[in-house]
């Protein structure tokens, strides 16, 4: 099968081109790189290494920065941009510059130090989701920020250089424009549609059925219809909510739950793959927006970007989301 298919939130297209999946290393299955636990400064015992926490979550009477914590915060110690400093705008000649202020934060999720989400206790899952909900209420109190942008690379080929589990979070002074486009986009079609497209597209996989991986009371995770990658995955809120921080401690325990489920099954079915997942949420100063809405994107990093990919801005991607999402129901 070869076809082209529309993004409906961007307008990007992507090239869905099966036969590309029987070419030799069409995509890999190599499985994680593990760094030793006795060199990481992410385990228990080598909290000296790393920056003094920014908050945890610890057992009754450990002290900070000490053995005992189930999860932990710190500033990044290598961070892209500092918190501290004055944020100017200015001109080079024809170009523009910000200082780089910001924030540049770590969270480490476990003290396990080879563990997968599905691998933790549900709780400790829970937490995570609830700590990225506390540090965007914090930081979105400081008026130099305009968007927080939570992230996770898992294994070295996804950009992480430690494999302790561990996600990221950056406080920027601007929108990033990839937010920027999907605000538009659905701004576009809420004014000739007058509703949300990301409602409309949760709608529109329930009823036709041959995207959905798996659902529950609160979330859907599905294979978008333009997947960009092999096994790209979607996880939405059925209640209309642009902004992250919302959310319900109901809704984050059915979110624990589907994160855990989807975690597993790409583990699973594709032998520890590396991926990244982001979490898109409206920018701080926009609220209430009718048309956008956040959502969760999981990307496992099997194929390769090419020339094609940069030079054109089209992504081909060999496995069709419909057969991505029979495979990971079957797993």
């Amino acid at each position: 099968m070869r076809e082209f298919r529309r993004d409906p939130i961007v307008g990007r297209w992507v090239i869905i081109s099966s036969e590309r999946a029987h070419r030799p290393f069409a995509f890999s299955k190599t499985e994680r790189e593990e760094d030793p636990p006795n060199t990481c400064p992410f385990c228990w015992g080598n909290e000296k290494f790393t920056p003094p926490e920014i908050v945890a979550i610890r057992e009754p009477h450990s002290s900070k920065d000490t053995p005992g914590w189930s999860i932990r915060v710190i500033p990044n110690k290598y961070p892209a941009l500092k918190v501290e400093g004055e944020l100017i705008k200015s001109a080079d000649g024809i170009y523009d510059k910000i200082t780089g202020i910001g924030a540049h934060e770590v969270i480490i999720e476990t003290p396990q130090h080879n563990f997968d989400l599905y691998q933790m206790s549900k709780t400790n899952v829970e937490n995570i989701l609830k700590i990225y909900r506390d540090r965007i209420l914090d930081l979105k109190k400081d008026i130099r920020f305009e968007y927080i942008l939570i992230f996770k690379n898992c294994g070295k080929q996804a950009g992480a250089t430690l494999t302790h589990p561990h996600s990221q979070l950056i406080a920027l002074p601007m929108i990033p424009i990839i937010i920027k486009q999907e605000l538009i986009g659905s701004e576009n079609y809420f004014y000739y549609k007058e509703r949300c497209i990301y409602c409309d597209i949760i709608n529109e996989e329930l009823n036709k059925n041959l995207r959905v991986i798996s659902e529950n009371e609160d979330f859907i995770a599905i294979c978008p219809y333009a997947s960009r990658f092999p096994f790209e995955i979607w996880i939405l809120p059925k209640r209309h909510d642009p902004m992250y921080e919302d959310i319900q401690d109901k809704e984050i325990s059915n979110l624990a739950s589907i994160i855990q489920l989807i975690n597993k099954k790409l583990n699973l079915a594709l032998e520890k793959p590396p991926y990244n997942y982001i979490l898109h949420t409206s920018p701080l100063k926009q609220y209430n927006l009718s048309h956008y809405h956040w959502h969760i994107e999981i990307m496992p990093q099997l194929s390769g970007v090419g020339g094609f990919e940069w030079g054109s801005g089209f992504y081909i991607n060999p496995i069709p989301p419909e057969e991505a999402t029979k495979f990971l129901i079957e797993t």
